[in-house]
């Protein structure tokens, strides 16, 4: 009897095929799907690359301000970089079943993971804070705009801005009443990028605001800006495109929390072979 239950514990060779036969899939599954992150990469970060010493024929074919263009390239490459380093340990890592490069990979994976679910929480509990510090940001931008020479990227960044949102100031068009270049020309400068083109009878004495930024024009008599600030230009914007970034998110957080699942699943499944690090290199 003794015998008899022994053999019905044991495995049986179907069970072991079954097994290994999951474990081959889901190994090569995280293979290929890693090995097309590592691809998607690689483009994007030659992608960044191109625009960041091409700028000049970027600029004139899209019709964007060099500071954008700036601001994509070194997104396109941060991305790709980090794309390719946790698509190449996935890769190997299962590919070669080395348990040390699926933990970096877990890690990895649990680190970004994390650091949505903080931002995420910060930005819900602190947002009146967040608020009241952005404000002050600007505000100090404005003031000490078109003081330096060249114009520093925050300059830039608050041009694009306030073109890209149609908007001028903060809280009102107003707080450039505060910029000094502004009160020096008794209010007759206002900032290129606050322009509303509908506005007709004004002076267009800087044609070339879209593309040289961080300059002033000069106003006949009113200026011819947009009205509303870009508190609530933000805020409308982010009203309509709520459930498009929180989709994305949840859809980023859901392949993340799949990932570490596979990696940990493969990472706990294979043997304790930990030379094979030297032994495939």
């Amino acid at each position: 009897m003794e015998c008899k239950c022994g053999m019905f514990l044991m495995p049986t060779e179907e069970d072991t095929m079954s097994h290994k036969g999951c474990l081959s899939v889901t190994k090569y599954f995280l293979f290929i799907f890693n090995l097309f992150f590592f691809i998607l990469g690689s483009l994007l970060f030659s992608f960044g690359l191109w625009i960041l010493f091409d700028r000049n024929s970027f600029a004139s074919v899209l019709g964007s301000s060099y500071y954008a263009l700036k601001v994509w390239s070194y997104i396109f490459c941060g991305v790709g970089i980090l794309t390719m380093l946790i698509g190449f340990l996935g890769c190997l890592g299962s590919l070669k079943e080395i348990k040390c490069m699926l933990g970096f990979y877990f890690a990895f994976l649990l680190l970004l993971f994390i650091a949505q679910i903080t931002i995420g929480i910060l930005i819900y509990t602190q947002s009146k804070s967040l608020n009241s510090q952005v404000g002050k940001y600007v505000k100090h931008i404005i003031a000490d705009y078109g003081t330096h020479s060249p114009p520093l990227d925050q300059d830039e960044s608050w041009d694009f801005v306030q073109e890209q949102l149609q908007c001028c100031g903060w809280m009102t068009y107003t707080d450039w009443m505060e910029n000094s270049a502004v009160k020096n020309s008794s209010y007759r400068l206002y900032p290129c990028s606050c322009r509303n083109g509908s506005q007709s009878g004004q002076s267009e004495t800087n044609s070339t605001a879209s593309l040289k930024l961080s300059d002033f024009c000069e106003a006949e008599v009113q200026w011819p800006v947009h009205k509303e600030g870009c508190m609530n230009s933000v805020q409308i914007w982010l009203t309509n495109n709520i459930i498009t970034i929180v989709g994305i998110c949840l859809g980023i957080a859901l392949l993340e929390l799949s990932l570490m699942t596979l990696s940990m699943f493969l990472c706990r499944t294979f043997g304790p072979n930990y030379d094979k690090l030297t032994r495939y290199s």
